[in-house]
This record gives structure tokens, C-alpha cells and sequence, in this order.
């Protein structure tokens, strides 16, 4: 994770075509087509709101199936210890606990380490790790240069690291990551086309970045490169906000932009956490009409949605990615290759109204994925 401070407010996109209005006459005259009916009824036509519209119906459905279908074949032992490092924000505590619940199943006993997110309090988790010598070391958002020196003697010692939601890539003693860049572009596109489908093509909108965690900047440039490609005339600008912000000051920034930006009509956070206060912000502040989305969905962004408060979240796989990883180390652990759970791809869904049924606190994609991952393991 990197400790950069937050950069300034810049204009990432604007691409505004004027319309012309036009003017039909006849013999006894005519009124003028006003130019808003004209961008809308273009709008309406465009390629690129049906693309959205498509896209988001496939987004929007729920997987019946665990991206892993190979059984473990073999005894897996049990009394392993696993060290979790966390990240210092919830959604990194719900990962080791969905993790420590799969340890449960197979006999396993997870070791939460404490962090505050910066690079100091990091590197001394992974210190503490280094001491520990557990059988494996599981972490979330933290890029390698970190805990370079850490993850050198857990490699030298035959001590495997998992990492997901980091901005890195496989090798050099981490043997798996899952959410890598590669791979979390997608939610990026999946918010660009709810902007431009649920806008009808018409959308200003402003996205709140959070650079600090550096795993994002794809999400964020995918993002970007979408929503202009499905609609080049929706207006798009981006603000990048310090982790420090976190749980104090963020409802106050995005009240303050909304205000001078008036119209700014969609919101988007490359994270979930983003948007905590921000609806009864807006609301105390007098400011209606507008459309929220968040990347990273949790118990609070979906209540919101359920209350009319927000109006979309991409659903991370972290129940599902938590046990994939357990099934990884089930594999190492009884001598085969985790290349099945590196190949396997995540699923993913946004969340809306229409859909919030399946939304109960922080709920899995796949209903039935622990006896799924059961099955794989022989336990049931």
C-alpha cells in the first residue's frame, strides 16, 4: 500500500458536443426543436448507451457456480497457521474473517496482525510474521516494495505469501494474487456503463479516487477509458482524496465539490468506504438529484441503496476469493501447484435495487460457495 499524499482536484475528461437546435419551416411556420430534445433523442439512439444497457444486464446477474471445479484429491492436513496481515480500513478485517472461516473448516488456525495502513506499521506486521514462521502469509492492498525486505526472508524461509487487491504480480516469493490489475478493470467498466445507462447518455459525473491504495488506479483508468467510449459527450471530472480523510473529512469534500460543480448529477467512489456519510451529507446540505455509485460494496452502501440513499455498488468476490485462497493453500499444503486458483476468474456483480434482494450485510455472489469449496476439499 503506498503512503502517497492526495493530489489535487483535476479535470480528467470533459468532452462536451454542443448541439445545434434545428430549425424546420414551412409555409405557415414552425416552432424550433429545442436543443435539449435533440441531444436527448441523440443520446437515445447512440451505440453506446444500448452497449451499457447490455452491459449491465449481464453485470447484474448473480453466479450459481465457484470459479474452481478440480477437487483437491488428496488428505488435507489440518493444524496449519496462518498469518493475515491487515490493511487498517473494515473491508481488509471482513477478508481475514471470511478467510478464518474457511481455516475453520479445514482445521486451521489464522493469526490476525494488526496494521494502520502506512508503510511503517506494515513493514512491522510482516516483521512480526518473519518471527512467527507460520505455515503461510495472507494480506491484502499492499504492494511489495513495503515489505520488500520481509517478504525476501518468508521466501528464503519457504513460507508462501498470498496477496490480493495489491498492484503487483505473481513471483519473487508471492506465490498467488488475486484481484491483481489485470484483473479489477472490469469494475471500472461495469460503474462507467451504469453512469451512462442510467443517465441515458446524458451524465456529468465526478469520480473520487482514492490513490493511496494503488490497486485502485486501474478501476480508475478503466473507468475513465469506458465511460468515454460508450458516451464521448457525458462531461467527466476526477478527485483524488487522502487516506486521511477516511472516516472524518470525505461527506464535507464531496458536499463543498457538489456545491461548486452544480451540475455534476453522478457520483462514483472507486471505493465503497468513500460514500459512508456522504448520502445524509447531501441530504443535510439541501443537495438532491443525485445518482451515487460506489466500486468494493458493503452492509452500509447496500442499505443505502435499499433506503433510495445511493444507487449502485460493484460486489467484490470476498467471500468467494477468501475461500479460493484457502483451497490454494489446501493444494500447496498436499504438494500440488495453486495454478487452478491463479487462473481462476472472480466473479463479480453490480448491485441496484432491482437486484438488492440478494444484498443481506456483506453477502457472497455464489449462494451455496462454501459447499462448493466443501465438496473440493472432501468434507462433504
Amino acid at each position: 500500500m503506498s503512503s502517497r499524499p492526495g493530489r489535487a482536484v483535476r479535470r480528467a475528461l470533459t468532452a462536451i458536443v454542443p448541439v445545434t437546435a434545428l430549425l424546420a419551416l414551412a409555409a405557415c411556420g414552425t416552432d424550433a426543436t429545442p436543443a435539449a430534445d435533440t441531444a436527448k433523442a441523440a443520446a437515445s439512439d447512440s451505440p453506446g448507451l444500448t452497449a451499457a444497457r447490455n452491459a449491465l444486464r449481464t453485470y447484474s446477474k448473480r453466479p450459481d457456480k465457484i470459479p474452481v471445479t478440480q477437487p483437491v484429491g488428496k488428505k488435507i492436513p489440518t493444524g496449519k497457521k496462518i498469518d493475515f496481515v491487515l490493511c487498517g480500513v473494515q473491508s481488509c478485517q471482513d477478508l481475514a474473517d471470511f478467510f478464518t472461516a474457511a481455516a475453520d473448516q479445514l482445521g486451521w488456525r489464522v493469526n490476525q496482525i494488526p496494521t494502520q495502513g502506512t508503510p511503517e506499521s506494515v513493514q512491522a506486521a510482516y516483521e512480526t510474521a518473519v518471527r512467527d514462521k507460520p505455515d503461510a502469509v495472507i494480506s491484502s492492498g499492499f504492494p511489495r516494495a513495503v515489505y520488500a525486505k520481509q517478504l525476501a526472508q518468508l521466501k528464503a524461509a519457504g513460507i508462501p505469501v498470498i496477496q490480493s487487491n495489491a498492484d503487483d504480480v505473481v513471483g519473487d516469493g508471492i506465490e498467488l494474487l488475486k484481484n491483481g490489475p489485470k484483473e479489477v478493470g472490469v469494475q471500472g467498466e461495469m460503474l462507467a456503463s451504469w453512469a451512462v445507462a442510467d443517465s441515458g447518455a446524458q451524465a456529468n459525473t465526478v469520480y473520487f479516487d482514492l490513490p493511496a491504495y494503488t490497486i485502485l488506479k486501474p478501476v480508475k483508468d478503466s473507468f475513465a477509458a469506458k465511460y468515454k467510449e460508450l458516451c464521448p459527450s457525458c462531461a467527466l471530472d476526477a478527485v483524488d482524496v487522502p487516506i486521511t480523510s477516511i472516516g472524518k473529512d470525505i461527506p464535507d469534500r464531496v458536499v463543498s465539490y457538489v456545491r461548486s460543480h452544480p451540475k455534476v448529477d453522478h457520483i462514483v467512489f472507486s471505493l465503497g468506504l468513500l460514500n459512508v456519510g456522504v448520502p445524509s451529507a447531501l441530504k443535510t446540505a439541501g443537495i438532491t438529484g443525485k445518482h451515487i455509485a460506489v466500486n468494493v460494496g458493503d452492509a452500509q452502501n447496500y442499505q443505502y441503496i435499499q433506503s433510495g440513499l445511493s444507487d449502485a455498488a460493484v460486489a467484490l468476490n470476498s467471500h468467494e476469493s477468501m475461500w479460493l485462497q484457502a483451497d490454494a493453500l489446501a493444494r500447496r499444503f498436499t504438494g500440488q501447484s495453486m495454478d487452478v486458483d491463479q487462473k481462476a476468474v472472480l466473479p463479480l456483480t453490480l448491485i441496484t435495487k432491482d437486484n438488492l434482494s440478494m444484498a443481506v450485510g456483506d453477502f457472497p455472489l455464489v449462494k451455496n460457495y462454501q459447499a462448493q469449496f466443501q465438496a473440493l476439499w472432501g468434507l462433504n
